[in-house]
């Protein structure tokens, strides 16, 4: 047993009770030190918060599902193959036949049916998702049925079955085990109460213990139809402090640490640790209101992408947490675009301006979030801007006085960010690729209407069609000529891509930390 006195120490003095003294970890389980009192509820129907995420992707299988091996391919899950009649707007599923819940059940087409309708009718925050499908408690037992042990699913709206597949791919679509779940309902809550302390899934792992705010544990699944996990199981203790965090790391107490701060992972000197990054769905970008007339030459907007200095913000302050990133869309999702055609050359800038008539300076009031890392990042913008004769007068407030002007539209310059719902390249497009109405009273949640960009028909036409073709590669190859368009034509200049990265010790391999929180696998985890 390790005695890390002066982590105790540091600990006594950051938290009300002083820290156990733990134990090298064991070769067969991964201990993770990580803060989780973010959690709110573990049922699938229910969780919307970052940690409750990353536990339901390992506690629980969907249909078709995104899998450790590969975060970019859409995977057959619970369901071994579907056919899809996107005229009829069905899709029809066969199951697996060797996939059986943790409580031995196996996994029915009946399970599918109880799980989908029962998110629609509690009705809880992620539900959204799914009744984008036209689904409600009143018509959802009729499009969600069985039929002969398939699962014939209908939908309702104006897109194809590849955008309703990635939508039964996110969170609240993961399968329950209806016969485990009703032994538990309370007051016709469906199981609710009960799912938020355990688990009733087919997934990887199970649900051995949760304490809110202390610690989780998820044992193996043995009889995974994917294989066992390597690992017997997973231990993960809510640490708040990432300073407390650094000590268990360094000290060996823990295999990984999920919130040390950058500055404190550069300063790791052990031979023992590993840092490996991973990019996140949320992508940064500097848009220009259309309101501004100074603003409106498409020559302005070219030039701007050539006076980011992507290189030198990614490699200093940056470093670690960004990288350069020039599309809509984040890289690691499928049909993104990932190309960076542009870098900082202010003379090129320059010459853009010159060539369109158009006179400098030119004067733009940015509004940015006085934190970091976005002050830093206006500070570059200021700098690398002015090289190019684009003055900017940075005016720093907190996070709602900035998208409070930037919903209203009242802003020049903006420097802000943008993360999708779930994995479709749709979530995205409609907000950068979509402004058919630009007037001020048809107000919509998207960074196109909010820099008041009246977005070309041809480009809104290309985004309908993106949404309805039923072709998943043709579908994709239209994501990707889209993003084109938006990079080139739009006076949103998306710049980076977030990063995370992940200290732990060198023994550990095959963690899986995707994009989304969704994306967070431990399947795959040795300890050589």
């Amino acid at each position: 047993m390790k005695l890390y006195k002066a982590a105790l120490m540091a600990a006594a003095l950051t938290l009300p009770f002083m820290q156990p003294v733990w134990a090298a970890t064991p070769d067969h389980s991964l201990v993770v030190a990580q803060n989780i009192n973010d959690i709110v509820a573990l049922d699938p129907a229910q969780a919307y918060e970052f940690s409750s995420g990353e536990l339901v992707s390992n506690l629980y299988d969907r249909l078709v599902q995104y899998d450790a091996e590969d975060t970019t391919v859409l995977a057959a899950g619970l369901a071994s193959e579907w056919t899809a009649d996107d005229a009829a707007k069905t899709i029809r599923f066969t199951m697996r036949e060797n996939a059986k819940f943790n409580s031995g059940n196996p996994v029915r087409a009946e399970d599918v049916v109880f799980s989908l309708s029962r998110v629609i009718k509690l009705n809880l925050t992620p539900a959204f998702i799914l009744t984008q499908l036209g689904w409600t408690p009143e018509n959802v037992d009729q499009m969600v049925t069985v039929d002969n042990g398939q699962v014939v699913l209908k939908y309702d709206g104006d897109f194809s079955s590849a955008f309703v597949l990635n939508v039964l791919a996110a969170r609240p679509a993961s399968i329950v085990d209806e016969k485990t779940v009703m032994a538990n309902e309370k007051d016709g809550d469906l199981g609710n109460g009960w799912l938020n302390t355990n688990s009733a899934g087919s997934g990887p792992f199970t649900l051995a213990a949760y304490k809110p705010g202390e610690m989780v544990r998820l044992n193996a699944n043995p009889d995974y139809f994917k294989g066992a996990p390597a690992m017997r199981g997973v231990i993960i203790r809510h640490v708040a402090e990432s300073a407390t965090q650094q000590l268990l790391l360094t000290s060996g107490d823990v295999d990984m640490a999920r919130n040390m701060t950058a500055d404190q992972i550069s300063g790791i000197k052990s031979d023992d640790i590993k840092v490996e990054s991973f990019p996140q769905a949320a992508v940064h970008f500097l848009a220009f209101n259309q309101k501004s007339e100074a603003l409106q030459p498409k020559a302005v907007w070219e030039a701007a992408r050539y006076l980011v200095d992507y290189e030198g913000m990614s490699n200093t302050f940056l470093k670690g947490q960004m990288v350069p990133h020039q599309a809509f869309w984040p890289k690691g999702f499928p049909g993104s675009y990932d190309e960076m055609p542009y870098s900082y050359n202010p003379e090129k800038a320059k010459q853009i301006l010159k060539d369109a008539g158009i006179k400098t300076p030119i004067n733009v009031k940015l509004d940015v979030i006085n934190s970091a890392p976005f002050a830093d990042m206006a500070q570059s913008l200021q700098a690398s801007f002015a090289e190019g004769g684009i003055n900017f007068d940075i005016l720093p407030g907190t996070g709602s006085q900035v998208i409070t002007k930037y919903r209203e539209r009242s802003h020049d310059g903006v420097l802000l960010y943008w993360g999708p719902d779930f994995m479709d390249p749709h979530s995205n497009a409609k907000a950068f690729a979509y402004n058919r109405d630009n007037s001020d009273e048809n107000y919509q949640a998207t960074t196109a209407w909010r820099n008041a960009w009246a977005v070309p028909d041809d480009i809104n036409d290309m985004t309908t069609k993106a949404l309805s073709e039923a072709d998943p590669e043709k579908r994709q190859e239209l994501y990707i000529e889209l993003q084109k368009r938006v990079q080139t034509e739009s006076p949103v200049v998306v710049m980076f891509q977030a990063a995370y990265q992940v200290p732990m010790n060198k023994k550990v391999n095959g963690y899986v930390n995707g994009a989304l929180s969704d994306f967070v696998y431990y399947r795959l985890v040795t300890k050589n």
